[in-house]
Parts: C-alpha cells; structure tokens; sequence
C-alpha cells in the first residue's frame, strides 16, 4: 500500500481485494509483531515496506498494519458524514426534489450554488473511488471502481454542462446521495472484514509480553518474550499466561487452554507435562524449562496455518472471482448498450445518460467480491478457536461430501491410555511383579498407549524398573530386549501365531482387552491384558455422522475381538483388525474406488500415506504436534465430536458461500435489466440514487450472512 489512507487498491476488481489484502497485511503483519513481542519497537529497515510506509519507529509493525486498516475505515467514515451534510442543502435547492415535495425555494444564483456544493461532495468524497479507478486502468483490471467512478463522472460534468448552458436537467442531487451511499457501503464492507480479522488478532494477543525468567542463581528477572532462549527456566505465577511452549520442572496447577484447543475444562498439568504458550495459568506457581519460542511456538504455528488458510484460495472463491470480472464487462456493455438504445428510440440525451449511469452504479460486483473471502476469513478465525486448524481450505469446503469416515481408534473413539486390567503368570518361575517389572523395562523409553499403561501399572506399584541392552522393535509386532541377561519380547498374539506358539485358551476373558505376550528365552512366560476406554463423546459424535448418513468405519492395530467389541458399542459400519500403517492407505484406497468420499482421521504421524491418500485428512493430535504436514485438517483435540463439529462446519461455511453467492448474483440478475429500464412500458425504471442503496443493500446483506456463520459452530 503507498502511505496515503484513504484509498482502495489498484486490483479492487472483485470488490473488496482490499479488505482481503489489508486483512492478509494485517496478519502478515501481526505474525511479524508476535515474533518480536507485543510492545517492542522494531528496526524498520529490515521490514519489507512495499506495502506500508510508516514513518514511527516506535510503534511495532503489528500495530501499524492493524491501524492503517482502521485508519481506512475512519476515512471512509469521515468522507461519509462531511458528504452526507453537504447533501442535505443539495437536496433541498434542486429544483427536482422541489418539484417531488411540491415547494419552491430557488436562492439567486442557485445552480452556481449547487455545483459548487456538488464539486465538493464529487472530488473530495469521491475521491477514494476516482483514485480507486486510476489504479485499475494501471493495472489493466477494470473493476468496482471504473464502474462507480464512470458513473460519478458522467453525472457530474454532465450535469456541470448543464449549469453552463447544455441543454438538460442536472443530475447534482443524484450525484450526491450516490457517492454518500458508496461511501457507507465501503465504510461497512471495511467494517465487516476488520471483524473477520479480529479473531485472528486475539490469538495474537495472548501472548503475554514478558516472562519472569530465573536466573542460575535463583533470582528472577523479568525480561521480554523474545530475550527467551531455549532451556531457559520461567516461573508463571497464578492465573497468568504462560509466555512460551515448556515442560514443568516444578509445581502442578490446572491451565485454560480453551483459546487454543476448544476445550473449556483446565487441564491438570505436572511436572514433565508440557504447556502450550497462550494458555492461563490457574491457582498453582509453575517452574517451566522453555522448549520453542517466537517462531516454533505452537500459538505462531496456529497463526500461521490460519493466515495460510485464509491466504489460499479455494474453489469458490476462484469462481466469485471469475463472476465478478464478467460482471464488469457485462456493466460496460450494458451500460453503453442502453445509452444506444434509448438514443435511437429518440429518448433525449440526459433521460439516455441517467439509464447508462444507473446500470453502471448498479452493477457494481461489490457483494460479489465480498462473498466468499469474508466467509474464509471468518470460518478459518472461528475454527481456530474451536480447536480446528484449517490447512487446504478446498477439503474443509468438500468435506460436506464425506461419505465414509475411516477413523483410527486409539486416542479418538477411545481414550487411548490403557490401564493394565489383568497380569496373568504361565510359568512357575516369574510371579506377576516380576513379569510386571521386567515387561515395563522393555516399554520404559516407548510412546505407545499400551507401554504407557505398562509401565504407569509399574510405578504405581513402586517397582524399580531395570535397565536393557540390545532393543530391538519387530515391526508392528512388539519389542525385544536383553534384560539382566534373559532374553525377553512383550509381543501381540500375531506374532505368537508366527511362531506357532500356543496362546493360553483363558487369554481373552473380555471382548475389549488387549492382551501382550511376555516371552522369557524364548518360552512364554504370561501376558498383561489391558483396556481401552471407549470416550464418552464417541457415541453422541457417532450419531450427528449418521444423521448425516456418514458411514463410521474404524482401522485398529488391535486384535479383532477389541475391535469387535468397540465397533458393537459404537454402533459402527464396520471395522478393519489388526492393521499395519501401511495397510491404512490400502483401505482408503479400496473405499474410495467403491464411489466413498473419505476422510481419514489419524494421529498424523505413521498415518501420514493414509492421510493424504483420503480425499479430507485429518489429523487428530496432541495440540503441540501442529505441523502435521500431509493433513488437510488439524484437530488439536482428540475428540470425535470435534470432527462432527468441523463437518457440519463445513457444511454451514458451503452454504454460506452459496447464499452469498445467489445474493450477490441475483440481485444484479434483476437490477441492471430494470435499471436499463426493460419495463419502461410499465412505469417501473430504477433511478442511480435507489440503484445505489440496493447496491449497497445487497453488500450489507451478504457481510451480515457471513458474520452469522460464527454462532454456527457448537461452543462445546
């Protein structure tokens, strides 16, 4: 943007590119300001300045970019009031509102009067249109602003003719209440895309701007957010915000995470738990050691995925993109198309020219341009709150067209922390405990539900857990280790099968236990059966999938029977057993070429192949994993109803967009034939000034229709 405030942009061709632009700058803008904290001042000279000049050093970038779009809403505001008084003594000396009111009150030189007051309103309150124009023939893009600046212009020296002694009526009344209209339209449109930026500031702000750092000596300090060096140690107090991604070194407390994830009960954190940056603080005093800063935190990761949603395009909005220039060319011919016509009808020249000028006003795509990047910005801001991360803004808009959902049970449909419900001994040398002890050793250092829950049944049973040598992990079949010199395997009852090893008949006692196999030098010396508890949410989010006649199938590396048993719980289409990672990908693939629109979900990191196999991948996660790269779709919580949320989100957003859409079309559909005056005959010809309140009318409408797309989300 040049550094004068009061214009649009050269590329206003669908409408509002501006506000778009200035709502990416915006954010472009805020991601620079959350890296250097929030009230730092910033060496400017090594910001890129092609599109702002801001000559205060000392307010952050952030902030300017932030306050440059408000200073263009003021402008607007201020154009519109000034024009609006000037119009008043306009309408009330034109002879043609005297005529309509049935009064005379001409002043001595009255049109002289008028076109000065007219020249005030046209150059000065139509600037940011004229400058607007100027732009777009530079940039060969004729749009919006050709349209209202043609037709400002046309009215005006017209009109100015007349005063002069043209033959004619003067237009200056119409003139007048078009650009005050224009003027609102574009100060509301601004308005409505500021809103749509403000979520995203809010996750912005809530990084605190300092942290009280412990030095090695134990004093603390306190210093700015972007002094913060990993590994440093930081004490958050109670009900403050936790200034950076850590881990707990000391103290427990319950934090609010609801801004980042959805979620609205705090959460119990510990020591060696990890914090996410953002989130407040209860009553507990917390010691972090600091793991990602600035750039790698998980809120800028947050903020950068919902800038690239909003940044890239999907599908409708290319198409409003497309009606949108058509729409100026159609204006243009139409426009000049109706001039013609009522000339060689024999209509006089200033009727001609006020059907011309009206069909221009009128056809203005301005709603057009408005339709679909206000519902992006919205939707992608609003989703973000909610715990849902937008990442290819074309699958969040498809996926009202799921068919089949493929979900990967561990963590979504389940809990997925596994607690040990029976330890069974087969061999007369190895009690329980010590079964217990030396199964933990193998699964001490691994991030799997089943070992966690292993070795959380050792620590509460106080055992000392030994040490290993030589771990091996058999692929998708358990692991194996040297312990204190015996050679031990904690394996699935598939690898027992290879073998041709028995399996003891009272192994399975329960349909939903997961039994692991602990083989001691190659004999089996007994096994640890634990369960998954199925989540509460899973069965509610399970029914909103079939009201919407989505068919609900699970993939599990667990054995049939578990898998049996949850799928009958769940009341599910059908299950796959015992499934490798790499057999994921296969089972999308056959969906698929049944005809099925699939959406995978998975923990996004050995379900990657899957993920982007699927026509929607989501990926479900613990919140700090952000990047999960191939997936469309980021849940931060691992909560089924969220992905029942994103789909009738989804959905909401898609019609959204149409009625937008229909809107912003139809109205030009019915108002440029009657602006360009089809039904003369009947009496019914539209003049610019009403043409110019629809247009501004259908503009309203549709800002209005998008803002209501935030109550459409279920605040859990």
């Amino acid at each position: 943007m040049e550094n004068n405030h009061h214009h649009h942009h050269p590329n206003e061709v669908t409408g509002l590119k501006a506000g778009k632009e200035d709502l990416n700058q915006l954010q472009e803008d805020h991601a620079e300001k959350s890296k250097h904290g929030s009230d730092s001042a910033i060496d400017h000279s090594k910001m890129n300045h092609s599109k702002m000049k801001h000559d205060d050093n000392s307010v952050p970038m952030g902030v300017a970019g932030h306050d440059h779009h408000k200073m263009m809403i003021r402008d607007y505001r201020k154009r519109f009031w000034v024009s609006l008084i000037i119009t008043i003594p306009i309408l009330v000396f034109s002879p043609m509102i005297q005529s309509f009111l049935g009064y005379d009150y001409l002043l001595p030189g009255n049109e002289y009067i008028l076109l000065i007051l007219s020249s005030i309103v046209y150059f000065w309150g139509g600037w940011p249109f004229l400058k607007g124009f100027v732009e777009e023939i530079k940039a060969k893009g004729p749009g919006m602003m050709t349209l209202i600046a043609m037709a400002i212009s046309v009215a005006y020296f017209y009109s100015a003719a007349t005063v002069f002694g043209l033959q004619g009526v003067d237009f200056f009344w119409e003139l007048a209440t078009l650009i005050v209209i224009m003027l609102l339209g574009h100060w509301l449109e601004m308005k409505s895309v500021l809103g749509a930026s403000k979520a995203l500031q809010l996750l912005v702000s809530m990084m605190p701007a300092e942290a009280h750092r412990i030095k090695p000596n134990g004093q603390v300090e306190d210093v700015k957010l972007e002094v913060l060096e990993i590994n440093d140690v930081i004490l958050i107090k109670p009900g403050e915000k936790v200034p950076a991604d850590g881990i707990i070194t000391e103290g427990s407390s319950y934090l609010n995470e609801s801004m980042l994830t959805g979620e609205s009960k705090p959460a119990k954190k510990e020591r060696e738990d990890k914090v996410i940056g953002g989130s407040v603080n209860g009553n507990g005093s917390l010691k972090i050691k600091v793991e990602h800063t600035g750039k790698d935190s998980y809120l800028n990761k947050v903020i950068t995925l919902v800038e690239e949603a909003q940044k890239s395009k999907s599908k409708m909005q290319n198409l409003s993109d497309r009606a949108a220039k058509w729409l100026t060319y159609i204006a243009l011919i139409v426009g000049f198309g109706t001039l013609a016509v009522w000339l060689i009808l024999g209509f006089p020249f200033v009727y001609a020219l006020e059907r011309m000028v009206t069909v221009m006003v009128i056809a203005c795509p301005h709603a057009l341009g408005l339709a679909i990047p206000l519902v992006v910005a919205i939707s992608t801001a609003v989703s973000a709150q909610n715990g849902l991360l937008i990442r290819n803004r074309t699958a969040f808009e498809e996926s009202r067209k799921i068919t089949t959902l493929l979900f990967d049970k561990t963590g979504t449909l389940t809990k997925g922390d596994f607690g040990v419900t029976r330890i069974v001994s087969v061999s007369n040398q190895f009690s329980e405990d010590e079964l217990l002890r030396l199964s933990a050793a193998l699964e001490l250092s691994s991030e799997h539900p089943i070992a966690v829950g292993i070795v959380r049944k050792a620590k509460e049973k106080n055992i000392l857990i030994p040490k290993l040598e030589n771990f091996n992990a058999i692929t998708g079949k358990g692991v194996e280790a040297m312990v204190e010199g015996k050679d031990i395997k904690v394996v699935s009852p598939g690898y027992l099968r290879d073998k041709k090893m028995t399996i003891p008949s009272d192994a399975y006692s329960s349909e939903a236990e997961t039994v692991v196999f602990i083989i001691i030098d190659k004999q089996l010396a007994g096994y640890i059966a634990l369960a998954d508890e199925i989540r509460p949410e899973s069965a509610e989010a399970i029914k909103v999938f079939k009201q919407n006649n989505i068919k609900v199938v699970m993939a599990t590396g667990d054995n049939d029977k578990v898998a049996k048993a949850v799928s009958k719980e769940l009341g599910l289409d059908g299950y796959f057993a015992e499934v490798l990672p790499h057999q994921k990908v296969k089972i999308v693939k056959d969906l698929q070429d049944k005809g099925e629109f699939v959406a995978m979900t998975g923990d996004g990191v050995n379900d990657a192949p899957a993920l982007a196999q699927a026509d929607v991948g989501i990926a479900v996660g613990s919140g700090t994993d952000v990047a999960a790269e191939t997936a469309d779709i980021i849940l931060v919580n691992s909560n089924p109803k969220d992905i029942a949320n994103l789909i009738l989100f989804g959905k909401a957003t898609y019609k959204k967009m149409i009625q937008n859409l229909i809107w912003a079309t139809g109205y030009n559909v019915v108002a440029i034939p009657l602006a360009a005056g089809v039904l003369y005959s009947s009496g019914i010809v539209l003049g610019p000034a009403v043409g110019a309140v629809f247009m501004s009318l259908s503009t309203i409408i549709v800002a209005i229709n998008a803002q209501l797309l935030k109550y459409k989300i279920g605040r859990k």
